[in-house]
């Protein structure tokens, strides 16, 4: 049985961790998400929502850390194989919103940060509790955290090993949007539908050019962004979007 399930409704396709009590990130969790992650890849998803039942997901498998340092080696593989998966996921061209309930830590928020946009519920902890095990985040906490916080607040989580809630995450940037526990499903599912029914050949490449424009110079992040400036009026959604706009009715994007 998949520890991953996936489904779509309508163009938005639903990835839901489903190892219970805790979701914890096994290798096998981890090699079910490489699998529903390549499904979502299907063009007739426009739009993905990840998230987990009954929550989230509490990070690694620390059963797993155990038996590997037991057997004489490291237990670095699952963040290893995890980071690969995340990879995955953030270089889906589509845009893909985390529904966090309950707490993402360690690997868990590592899998929400690898998302677009982050949907929290009003009662989700948040953090990288990683150092209190005497070890530090494998699958780009280090590196995703401050870039979505800042260095010294990454510093915070990372060197305390501190859980914040939903609140503080929303005032740090590290959520998008806060919204009560009952509402969240259909708050993620709402945006995104509102995703997947926009410019989403736009989408995607804006998603490039902000994700490969972040570590250039201005200058060169300039000429990335032309590029795509360019090849985004190459779009049939362009050409719909700027005809229904002067003719003032919906464009009716088609992702293309």
């Amino acid at each position: 049985m998949s520890l991953a399930r996936f489904e779509i409704n309508d163009a938005v396709g639903v990835i839901t961790l489903d190892h219970p009590p805790v979701n914890a990130l096994s290798g096998e969790l981890i090699a079910d998400l490489v699998e529903v992650i390549e499904r979502a890849a299907d063009p007739v998803v426009r739009a993905v929502v990840v998230t987990g039942s009954p929550r989230f997901s509490a990070g690694a498998d620390i059963t797993q850390f155990q038996s590997a340092m037991r057997a004489g080696h490291g237990g670095e593989r699952v963040g290893i194989e995890l980071g690969k998966a995340l990879l995955r996921l953030e270089a889906l061209p589509k845009p893909v919103v985390a529904a966090v309930r309950g707490y993402a830590l360690g690997g868990g928020l590592e899998l929400a940060m690898a998302c677009d946009l982050r949907l929290l519920a009003d009662d989700a902890k948040v953090g990288q509790p990683e150092i209190r095990l005497g070890v530090i985040p494998g699958a780009g906490g280090t590196q995703r955290l401050p870039r979505l916080v800042g260095m010294g607040r990454a510093r915070d989580l990372i060197y305390t090993g501190r859980v914040i809630g939903a609140a503080e995450a929303l005032a740090w940037g590290l959520a998008d949007r806060v919204v009560p526990e009952a509402d969240l499903a259909d708050a993620a599912m709402a945006l995104a539908g509102e995703l997947a029914a926009g410019a989403t050949a736009a989408i995607a490449i804006a998603k490039r050019v902000i994700t490969g424009g972040y570590h250039l110079a201005l200058a060169a992040a300039l000429e990335l962004e032309a590029s795509g400036f360019t090849e985004v009026f190459g779009t049939e959604d362009a050409s719909r979007g700027v005809e229904a706009f002067l003719e003032k009715r919906p464009p009716g994007f088609t992702g293309c």
